[in-house]
Parts: structure tokens; sequence; C-alpha cells
């Protein structure tokens, strides 16, 4: 008499994808597995543990809500921390801290150039300009 088994794969429903995540800042990309059907804040959760397992720098810190994810190959604005990760159709994603806003002075604000739009690619050439001109 055989008993019906199941196979262990076939754990929760959804594809499981290798993701790489890039931190501004950073060495190079992070890369694990998620379930397409995980959020966009359970996968920036993940990227800041295994950014921290690794030792990286700068420290980033453990707080999900101080980040921005964005999809550079899909859109230019950040991922809703609710939308699943698969519904970009994309597996490569960018780790951006979300700019001061509380506690800032005038002085800092004017300095760093930003408006605080959240737009990634806006920001880069500024922060690149600044880096320069300071040599």
């Amino acid at each position: 008499m055989l008993l019906y088994k199941p196979k262990k794969s076939q754990g929760p429903k959804g594809n499981r994808l290798l993701v790489s995540v890039t931190v501004l800042g950073s060495a190079g990309p992070i890369r694990f597995v998620v379930n397409e059907e995980e959020l966009v804040a359970d996968v920036v959760d993940t990227a800041l543990k295994a950014y921290a397992r690794e030792g990286r720098r700068p420290v980033l810190g453990s707080d999900i809500n101080g980040f921005f994810l964005y999809c550079p190959s899909v859109r230019s604005d950040a991922l809703s921390p609710w939308e699943t990760i698969g519904s970009q159709g994309a597996r490569k994603f960018v780790l951006c801290k979300k700019p001061r806003t509380e506690g800032m002075e005038g002085d800092e604000r004017s300095g760093s150039g930003r408006k605080g739009t959240g737009n990634w690619k806006a920001w880069i050439p500024k922060s690149l300009s600044i880096k320069i001109s300071s040599h």
C-alpha cells in the first residue's frame, strides 16, 4: 500500500526569484532568493539584514522605513512597500536611503542639492558634481 507523500518543493505559491539589490555607496550588489509574492518591504528588510550580516560599509541600520527600493530598468520612482516584488518583472533593484527631513538645518539642506523628490536618477549627477568640485 502506497501513501501519497507531497513533495517538499510544493511550498508557498509563486515562483522564487534570485534578486540583486545594489546599495548606493556600497561595493557591490547583494543577491538572495525571494518568493515573487513577497512585499517590497520584506525584500528591503532581507536586504538590510544581509548587508549587515556581511559587514558592509557604510553602516545602514535596520529601519526599513528609512529606505526606498527602486527598479531602474522599469521606472524611476520608488516602489511602494505594499507592492509584490514579482509585479515589476525585474530582478535588479537599487536601495537608497530616504533623505532626512526632520531636524535638518537650512544650511545642510541647501548644501545637499536634493529636494527630497525620491528620484535617485536626479540625485546621482548632483552628488557626483559635488564630489568632483570639492577636490
